[in-house]
């Protein structure tokens, strides 16, 4: 081949070999591609979480579950009879009547429990109810045959029924009653104890009530509001509770200490009657639930997913920078260097989610930056051979993670802190290379 013919294919590799534009083409692709691993990433984040999900299932099923309290219910049963083709038809419809008034005063201990690495909020309580019943209630009267009060009897809603630790007894206008498992007023109330009332005094106005509960369960504690009025007053020394259901506390105090809420509520709150007949009002009654959650101060992995989510962000970012030194500084980075460079980030986000397992999310954050920070850093002091741009690779990349972690940090201004910061780094690239002539740059050393 002689000198004319081999000019031409020189020039070729030459432009391969300088050209922006293709430069630019091949970072594009190797961050598409380097999007493989940052979703094989949250993929195990996922996992991860999803196991211990299922570890916090598994030991809660064995200590006791979420605890919803609802009750007392009274309920008498009411009979009628018609004749139908000159027979006597005898058929009972149940009335449940709700408390006139329900005070709740609890006591909410809790402590973590560890099955392997995963830790599992539980708790027990002791929890004292007190009330009174009004059963001076309207009912329809047509084909009544008689009110059943000596047949009357209380249930009282508990949900995971393994939760109960002590023996109960219900003082029913002054007098001790035992209790009886399992509920007959299903669907309304599926799971808790019965009480059989003695004989109701129908000319009596009112009848007191009280009882108490030592109960067990797992991270949420919650309440359905059948009083008329409904007063809960809730302690306990964990420190970051969760109000959450239909009804926020009207009062709380939250310390380092523990917290105290208290709940009042009306009758005109809720959406269903101090009494029925029958199977109404089952959905209202548990919509309008309310308690609260003891959560664990930090959310390790839902953290390590949101910061994953920034991962394109940083690898574009650090690009841009590498880019740069080629462009103004005619220093050569091979697209291996770029890919290297590029899996390092990608390992942040590894080794974030499984420090974090063993520790708290901040010193595991730490770790983690001053890891792969170190590693680019020195890799770059022999990729530009120029300690001052190695520098600015350094300071750049902890502002990133930085910027990154208070963006965390702040979850409700996390979008107001993404967009402020992407337009100061736009800002800041449009300026550095304001006067750089892209038509005809190369990146020749030469």
């Amino acid at each position: 081949m002689n000198e004319q013919q081999t000019q031409p294919i020189e020039k070729v590799n030459n432009w391969i070999k300088n050209s922006v534009t293709l430069k630019l083409i091949t970072i594009t692709v190797l961050m598409l591609l380097l999007l493989i691993p940052a979703s094989m990433i949250e993929s195990i984040i996922m996992e991860r979480e999803r196991l211990n999900n299922q570890t916090i299932h598994e030991v809660s099923s064995k200590w006791a579950g979420m605890q919803q309290v609802l009750g007392p219910v009274l309920t008498i049963p009411i009979e009628y009879e018609y004749l139908q083709k000159e027979k006597l038809v005898t058929y009972t419809k149940l009335l449940h009547i709700l408390p006139g008034e329900l005070n709740i005063d609890g006591k909410v201990s809790p402590k973590k429990l560890k099955r392997g690495i995963y830790e599992i909020v539980v708790y027990g309580s002791d929890l004292k109810f007190n009330g009174e019943f009004n059963i001076d209630q309207q009912i329809d009267e047509t084909n009544l045959k008689r009110i059943a009060y000596d047949k009357a009897y209380l249930t009282i809603g508990i949900s995971d029924l393994r939760g109960i630790k002590n023996e109960v007894e219900v003082v029913w206008n002054k007098t001790k009653l035992p209790v009886k498992p399992g509920s007959r007023i299903d669907p309304i109330v599926n799971s808790g104890i019965t009480v059989d009332l003695p004989l109701i005094d129908k000319d009596k106005a009112s009848f007191p009530f009280d009882f108490s509960l030592n109960l067990q369960g797992s991270q949420n504690m919650s309440f359905i509001p059948v009083g008329s009025t409904t007063n809960v007053n809730i302690q306990s020394p964990w420190a970051s509770p969760s109000f959450d259901g239909n009804f926020l506390p009207d009062n709380r105090e939250v310390t380092d200490k523990g917290f105290e809420a208290s709940w009042k509520i009306l009758q005109l709150n809720r959406n269903f009657p101090e009494a029925w007949m029958g199977n109404a009002y089952h959905d209202n009654l548990y919509q309008s639930s309310f308690g609260v959650n003891l959560i664990l101060p930090l959310d390790d992995y839902q953290k390590s997913m949101r910061s994953a989510k920034y991962a394109v962000m940083t690898i574009a970012l650090t690009f841009l920078i590498f880019f740069m030194v080629e462009v103004l500084n005619k220093r050569k980075v091979h697209p291996f260097q770029y890919t290297l460079v590029g899996l390092a980030l990608c390992l942040f986000y590894v080794l974030l989610v499984s420090i974090s397992e063993h520790s708290n999310f901040n010193l595991a954050y730490l770790i983690s930056t001053v890891s792969v920070v170190s590693m680019i850093s020195l890799y770059s002091v022999s990729v530009f051979k120029m300690k001052k741009i190695t520098a600015v690779l350094i300071t750049t990349l902890i502002s990133i993670y930085s910027f990154l972690f208070v963006t965390l940090q702040l979850a409700d201004y996390a979008l107001l802190m993404g967009s402020i910061g992407l337009s100061l780094i736009l800002g800041a690239t449009m300026y550095f290379t304001r006067n750089v002539n892209w038509y005809k740059l190369n990146i020749s050393t030469d």
